[in-house]
C-alpha cells in the first residue's frame, strides 16, 4: 500500500506547471506533452492534481522537502501565462522557482531537454508566460514531439495531431523523464537534470546554440584546398553576376535597337 509523504510545513516554495489544452479532444495530442509530464509527475509523487484554482487544476506535493504547487492551466495553451502568473503572484514565487514543462517541435519525439532559462522558442504557452510575467528566467523541461512532416504542413494541425502508436510509447517514457527532471530542478539539482536528460539527446538545430567553431568556416590549409576554395568563390561570383549581365544586355537591346 502506498502512503503519501507528510506535506512540509510552511508556504509553497516552488511551482511546477505543465502546459497543454483542456478537453477530451486534445488528450494524447503533441501540444499536450506538458500535461503528460505533469500526470507522470503526479503518479511518481502519489498525489492528485484535481483542485480548481488559478484557472487550473492544482495539487501540492513534497519534492525534496519543498512544498510544491503542481499546476495544469485550463486556459488553453495560448493563455497559459494567465494561470501561471496568478499562482506566482498568490504564493510570491519568482520565475527562478517556477518550472515549466511543455512540448517542443524542434526536438525528436521522446527526447527531453532541460534549460535553465531562455526565450519562448516559438512555443505559444511559454510566449504567454514570458509576456505576462516580464521574465524569461524560468527553468524549463522541453519534451520533444517531432518536427512537421514537411515545411508546408500547417503548424497548428501538426501540434494538435495525435501520436502514432510507436511515438506514444516513446512519449510516455519522455513524460516520465520530464517528471524526474522536474523533481531534480526543485531539489536544486538542475545541473544533474541537464546532464542526465540532455547530454546525449538530440540538440535543437538553432544557430545561436551551435558552437562558434561550427559557424566559422574552416580556413583551407593545403594548396589543393586553397585552389578548391578559390574555384568555388569564382563559380559563386559568376553564378551571381551572369544573370544580371544578361538582363542588362537585354534592356540595352530594347532601348537601343539596331
Amino acid at each position: 500500500m502506498l502512503f503519501r509523504k507528510a506535506m512540509p510545513a510552511g508556504p509553497v516554495e516552488y511551482i511546477v506547471a505543465g502546459l497543454g489544452n483542456p478537453g477530451k479532444e486534445y488528450e494524447g495530442s503533441r501540444h499536450n506533452a506538458g500535461f503528460m509530464g505533469m500526470e507522470a509527475l503526479a503518479d511518481r509523487l502519489h498525489v492528485k492534481i484535481d483542485r480548481v484554482k488559478f484557472k487550473s487544476y492544482c495539487g501540492q506535493a513534497d519534492i525534496g522537502g519543498r512544498r510544491t504547487l503542481l499546476l495544469m492551466p485550463q486556459t488553453f495553451m495560448n493563455l497559459s501565462g494567465e494561470a501561471v502568473r496568478e499562482a506566482m503572484q498568490f504564493y510570491k514565487i519568482p520565475p527562478e522557482r517556477t518550472v515549466i514543462l511543455f512540448d517542443d517541435i524542434s526536438l525528436p519525439v521522446g527526447t527531453v531537454r532541460v534549460r535553465r532559462k531562455g526565450s519562448d522558442g516559438g512555443q505559444r504557452g511559454m510566449k504567454s508566460i514570458i509576456y505576462l510575467t516580464g521574465s524569461d528566467q524560468f527553468p524549463r523541461v522541453k519534451i520533444g514531439v517531432g518536427a512537421k512532416p514537411h515545411p508546408d504542413y500547417d503548424l497548428a494541425a501538426w501540434v494538435l495531431s495525435k501520436f502514432t502508436k510507436e511515438e506514444a510509447t516513446r512519449i510516455r517514457e519522455a513524460a516520465d523523464h520530464a517528471a524526474q527532471a522536474a523533481c531534480l530542478i526543485v531539489e536544486g539539482q538542475i545541473d544533474e537534470a541537464m546532464n542526465r536528460f540532455s547530454k546525449e539527446q538530440a540538440t535543437e538545430n538553432r544557430e545561436e546554440e551551435r558552437p562558434v567553431s561550427e559557424l566559422t568556416p574552416k580556413e583551407p590549409k593545403t594548396p589543393e584546398e586553397k585552389r578548391a576554395r578559390a574555384h568555388k568563390i569564382r563559380t559563386m561570383v559568376l553564378d551571381m553576376f551572369l544573370p544580371v549581365l544578361a538582363a542588362l544586355f537585354l534592356i540595352l537591346a530594347v532601348i537601343w535597337p539596331n
